[in-house]
């Protein structure tokens, strides 16, 4: 296999954000060009939301005038409303992110509203972002189980997906946001997307490692017809609204597998894991790579 497989790093945005202590300015900055060095060729950078729910991203806009941006990589932002979306255009965000649950349970709990309310809302987000010339993405919350309505309807996931697609996304994100996604699971959830999406150009997995599951649902979903990955170095993250929910897989162990597939990312592992050792460094606790941790070692 020689495929090329696109990874989106969401560990500045998705990953910092459930970090209890503030990280500074520079070292998010630092962080974001590190990766930027290594080769992804998109980065969720930052979150233009308000500073009252998600206190560790108030300082998106400094974060993003502050970075070395590279030509033809792509610098991402979530955008849950028009005050948001203007943020991240005057921050020359290269793409802004919307997002809505296939759980109307955790769609109450997350943004106090229904999932067809959610969608309406980000009606003229999305057509905001369209006029302004900027890539949109969708991504679809608990689309492989909930913490408080349990397990999530196949059909509600599509349903969702559409919606999204009709809105004007790229790209969508199928995600499992507190990773009790298996890898049967995520093939039947991903043929019925593929019903109403292309998997290969428009589909990305997801996945967060709390029961251990994250990559071989990759690999399911890889089997799928799936080319597009989220990963986090050193595996930073979470869900401040799913208790125990672990973060985003670490980027390091994605590499290492679809490496050792032969498949073609165009990311330096060896200066990811130097990346993650060092950020974990940042924020005072280990890496939650395991291939992360063995390939330090090795160097050490």
């Amino acid at each position: 296999m020689t495929e090329h497989i696109k990874i989106v790093e969401v560990g500045p945005r998705d990953g910092l954000q459930n970090e209890k202590q503030f990280v500074d300015t520079a070292t998010k900055i630092e962080l974001i060009n590190r990766l930027t060095a290594a080769g992804f060729p998109n980065i969720e950078a930052a979150s233009f939301v308000s500073p009252k729910w998600v206190p560790q991203m108030a300082d998106g806009s400094q974060v993003m005038a502050g970075i070395q941006r590279q030509p033809g990589t792509i610098y991402s932002a979530l955008t849950p409303n028009m005050r948001g979306l203007e943020a991240a255009l005057a921050a020359q965000a290269d793409e802004v992110v919307i997002f809505a649950a296939a759980s109307e349970a955790f769609s109450q709990r997350n943004i106090n509203c229904s999932i067809d309310e959610s969608i309406t809302r980000f009606e003229p987000v999305a057509a905001a972002a369209k006029n302004a010339g900027v890539r949109l993405r969708g991504s679809i919350s608990c689309a492989l189980g909930c913490p408080y309505q349990g397990q999530t309807p196949v059909a509600a996931v599509v349903d969702v997906a559409e919606r999204l697609l009709r809105l004007g996304c790229d790209e969508l994100d199928v995600a499992d946001t507190i990773g009790v996604g298996t890898a049967a699971q995520v093939q039947q959830v991903l043929q019925a997307v593929g019903s109403v999406a292309n998997l290969q150009t428009q589909v990305s997995g997801h996945f967060h490692d709390t029961y251990g599951q994250a990559l071989a649902n990759i690999l399911a979903a890889l089997e799928s017809g799936v080319r597009i990955f989220h990963s986090s170095v050193a595996g930073l993250g979470g869900c401040p609204y799913a208790k125990g929910a672990t973060g985003n897989v670490a980027t390091e162990d994605v590499l290492y597998l679809l490496h050792g597939q032969g498949l073609h990312t165009g990311i330096d592992l060896d200066a990811i894991v130097d990346t993650g050792t060092w950020i974990s460094q940042q924020i005072g606790r280990p890496t939650a790579s395991r291939a992360g941790r063995a390939l330090a070692l090795k160097k050490a």
